[in-house]
């Protein structure tokens, strides 16, 4: 490492922050970066809409403004700049390639998001060819993933509590408590580790994808475990999206109450959104509302697995003879979760509704690059062996078991809530 690494060496969480406000700040003050078209049905289309010259354009100010923030990064964090320089442009294709490919309506109909796509390719180059050391060395994972779930606040808006009233939040509140603790429960019994346990709790009872990633950042999780975890919960979101809506219609459930199953029990909100769409308009907009209402819930309990995580998991010398202090549980508190909430207050109570709705597109297109290319870096650094053979197929059997547990209850409080 160079001098001037050395000499500054800010904390990785905190130049997350830092580097997520600055991308905030910019999108609201100085320059709102255009959001790239990526769909696609047919060759033709493919060429018209995704290689046209004004989206080629597009994606080249994006390339270069995500490799500056990129390179502003390293350098606060004391990493090699030269190295990121040289590895981002190999991620960012790959990356394109995946959102390409995610963006073909085919794909599109069955929501299979991006982020499966940057892993499988990531996976793919990194277990068939041999990546240099330096190489994987330089692949900055942990912080891609942290600044997209800092600018994942600035779309968990506290109002849309309100929009889904006081029936929705009851639902969300219930839901969330009781099936997390089922899922705490059940990978307990089945001896899952605590770093998957965590991680599917949170995925199963909040809102699938987004929740594993914050969870995994909050108690600094492997990310092998999280690809595992994510992996589960976009397959299994697919049968869910085409069948509940089908046993629904079978059983004549009321509206209302299928809405309110659907947006309370499918693990990511595109699954929501797909499946409402199958029941109708009012439908796609009372179940995407009652799924906001868990996502809003995302930021509280980010903050709370934090606590509890820096809590119980504190392994050095004093703590082990007596419980850590507030000063030792804030030196291993996750800073960027901070960041997540002033980013979702901000934009909750600071910002006005129209300056918000125009940068929200263009923000929700940011973060979700940023989860992508976070993705292509993961597969590029794990080996696919210990990708399927995570452990045993425990953490799987849990998974599924309670997500079971969360159609059913879900369902049941759609009844007890919307069924008069």
């Amino acid at each position: 490492m160079s001098t001037q690494s050395k000499q500054f060496n800010i904390h990785e969480d905190w130049t997350v922050v830092i580097l997520g406000f600055i991308i905030i700040g910019i999108s609201l003050f100085i320059f709102l970066p255009e959001v790239p078209v990526f769909s696609w049905s047919n060759t033709a289309d493919l060429f018209t809409n995704v290689f046209d010259f004004v989206n080629l354009k597009i994606l080249l100010i994006q390339f270069l403004y995500l490799i500056s923030i990129g390179t502003i990064g390293a350098f606060f964090i004391g990493r090699s700049v030269k190295y990121f320089l040289f590895t981002f442009p190999i991620v960012y294709l790959l990356t394109l390639i995946a959102l390409i490919l995610a963006g073909n309506s085919a794909i599109k109909s069955i929501n299979l998001e991006a982020v499966i796509f940057s892993l499988i390719i990531g996976l793919a180059i990194g277990n068939f060819f041999k990546l240099p050391e330096w190489f994987r060395s330089a692949l900055s994972t942990e912080v891609f993933v942290k600044i997209g779930l800092v600018l994942l606040g600035t779309g968990v808006i506290f109002s849309d509590i309100l929009k889904a009233g006081s029936l929705g939040l009851i639902q969300a509140l219930v839901v969330v408590i009781s099936v997390w603790y089922f899922a705490f429960w059940l990978c307990r019994k089945l001896k899952v580790d605590d770093e998957l346990t965590m991680m599917i709790s949170s995925a199963v009872s909040i809102c699938g994808v987004s929740a594993a990633i914050a969870t995994s950042g909050a108690i600094k999780g492997d990310s092998k475990k999280l690809s595992y975890v994510i992996s589960i919960v976009l397959v299994t979101a697919i049968p869910m999206m085409i069948f509940m809506p089908m046993i629904a219609k079978y059983f004549n459930f009321p509206e209302e109450v299928t809405v309110a199953w659907l947006g309370g029990s499918i693990d990511t909100s595109g699954a929501v959104v797909a499946s409402g769409t199958l029941v109708g308009e009012t439908a796609l907009k009372i179940s995407t509302i009652v799924k906001f209402s868990q996502n809003v819930l995302l930021g509280l309990a980010a903050f709370a697995i934090s606590v509890y995580w820096t809590y119980s998991h504190n392994t050095s010398s004093e703590v082990i003879e007596s419980k850590p202090t507030l000063k030792v549980i804030w030196e291993r508190f996750p800073k960027f979760v901070i960041g997540f909430i002033a980013a979702s207050l901000i934009f909750s109570f600071l910002i006005s509704p129209e300056t918000r709705d125009s940068a929200k597109d263009s923000l929700k297109n940011l973060q979700g690059i940023w989860f992508a290319l976070a993705f292509t870096s993961i597969g590029l650094e794990t080996n696919f062996k210990d990708l399927l053979s995570n452990n045993s197929r425990k953490p799987l059997y849990a998974f599924l078991i309670a997500q079971l547990f969360n159609v059913i209850v879900t369902l049941i409080i759609a009844f007890l809530l919307f069924g008069n």
